[in-house]
């Protein structure tokens, strides 16, 4: 007998997510497919993620808010990747916005220039040309917008 068989009445259910929902912000797309993953019907579903909604254990926009800030504070990611990422779970535009507020501009511009400058040492090709590439590559990569990528690689490797 496979494990998924194990069900749950709703209110189970709803305890178990609650849990979930608490040791970590989640977006409600993470939460649908665990609940789909547990085996509940839409109209269960539907019930539990109004009862979270309402308790305050699922907060769209806080969740934008911190998935934006963690995203950037510890993986050093740029906006477009952040954005790209919200998208993939389904945020809506409006939470998006007010999630990539959360980032400073001045933390924005030296977390740049730190990281471009931490990647350039890591660069060992000689090539003036293949470097700009690696380089532009990598913070692409990140997220970083191309226009802000193209003015640090003038700056650093002229």
């Amino acid at each position: 007998m496979n494990q998924k068989s194990k069900s749950y009445t709703v209110q189970e259910a709803t305890k178990k997510i609650e849990s979930y929902c608490a040791y970590q912000d989640r977006c409600h797309k993470e939460v649908v497919s665990k609940l789909k993953d547990m085996g509940m019907i839409p109209i269960a579903i539907d019930t539990i993620i109004a009862q979270l909604i309402e308790d305050r254990f699922l907060n769209e926009e806080r969740f934008a808010k911190s998935f934006a800030r963690g995203k950037f504070n510890i993986k050093k990611w740029g906006k477009n990747r952040i954005v790209r990422e919200l998208k993939f779970r389904d945020v809506s535009k409006y939470n998006i916005t007010t999630a990539l507020k959360e980032i400073e501009p001045e933390a924005y511009s030296t977390t740049l220039d730190h990281l471009a400058k931490k990647r350039l040492d890591q660069i060992t090709e000689t090539n003036t040309q293949k470097r700009r590439k690696k380089l532009a590559d990598y913070l692409l990569y990140r997220g970083w917008e191309s226009h802000l990528v193209y003015e640090k690689l003038q700056k650093l490797i002229p």
